[in-house]
């Protein structure tokens, strides 16, 4: 599954504070999850990225349609469509909090 190869990407290269956020019961929503985690690097949040990319490519066949954030790899987007990655730095992932925007519903977030 889509899902847990990107998490076992992210793992791979040490990622830090895997968060699952569930948004297939809420409305309006084009993609099923978001996945939000962080690095403590430019270079940590690259490889995340990266390693991302490889294991869903070589294990699943399934590239992802578009990415965002690779010039200042502060925030990295990889969207698979149904499956929506974000990876900070440390700093930044606090700065934005976007894991408090979806803590609407706590049985929606699932932490790693």
């Amino acid at each position: 599954m889509l899902l847990d190869k990107i998490i076992e990407g992210i793992q791979m290269v040490k990622g830090k504070n895997i968060s699952i956020v569930n948004l297939k019961n809420r409305e309006n929503f084009i993609c099923d999850y978001f996945v939000i985690c962080n690095g403590d690097s430019h270079n940590q949040v690259h490889a995340i990225s990266q390693s991302i990319e490889k294991i869903t490519i070589e294990e699943l066949e399934e590239k992802p349609w578009h990415i965002e954030g690779l010039k200042n790899k502060e925030w990295i987007l990889v969207d698979y469509i149904s499956v929506v990655v974000h990876i900070f730095q440390k700093k930044f992932r606090i700065y934005y909090n976007i894991d408090d925007l979806w803590n609407q519903n706590q049985e929606s977030i699932h932490k790693i």
